[in-house]
Formats: structure tokens, C-alpha cells, sequence
């Protein structure tokens, strides 16, 4: 069952694909959209810090880390 949630409540292991953006977050947007983070981008969470942040995700062949306040601006749906 897909559900929609913010990619920082993610666990390492999981994969799931970009949905939208949290309207509060313009500032952090662009960014993402530079970064590859488009609608339909598909991805999966490798590691995550252990106080949570960064979280280190495999997205279009490269892995990025994002900032907790970065992940939390992306909407995704989780594939597990």
C-alpha cells in the first residue's frame, strides 16, 4: 500500500518516489529541483546520521545528502 509522508520520516532501506513539496518550504524548492529531486524521481534511503541528520538517499545513479529541514520539504510516497 503506497502512503503519502515527508522523506525524512523515511527508515534507511526504504525507497519511494518524489510527490511534491511542502508549501512552506519555497526557500528550500529550487534547490531540490536542481538537485534532481523532480516529481516521479524515484529513490531509495542508504543511511541516515545517528542523531537524523543528514540522511544520505540513491537518487538518479548518485547519492545526496540532505539536511533534516530539506527532507521534511519533500513529499513522497513510500514503495515498503
Amino acid at each position: 500500500m503506497d502512503n503519502n509522508t515527508h522523506l525524512g520520516d523515511l527508515a534507511v532501506g526504504c525507497t519511494g518516489r518524489v510527490v511534491g513539496y511542502d508549501k512552506s518550504a519555497r526557500s528550500y524548492k529550487a534547490k531540490l529541483l536542481a538537485m534532481g529531486l523532480t516529481p516521479g524521481t524515484e529513490f531509495s534511503v542508504i543511511r541516515r546520521a545517528p542523531l537524523g541528520d543528514p540522511i544520505e538517499i540513491q537518487v538518479r545513479g548518485f547519492k545526496l545528502s540532505l539536511r533534516k529541514d530539506e527532507a521534511n520539504a519533500l513529499f513522497v510516497t513510500s514503495n515498503n
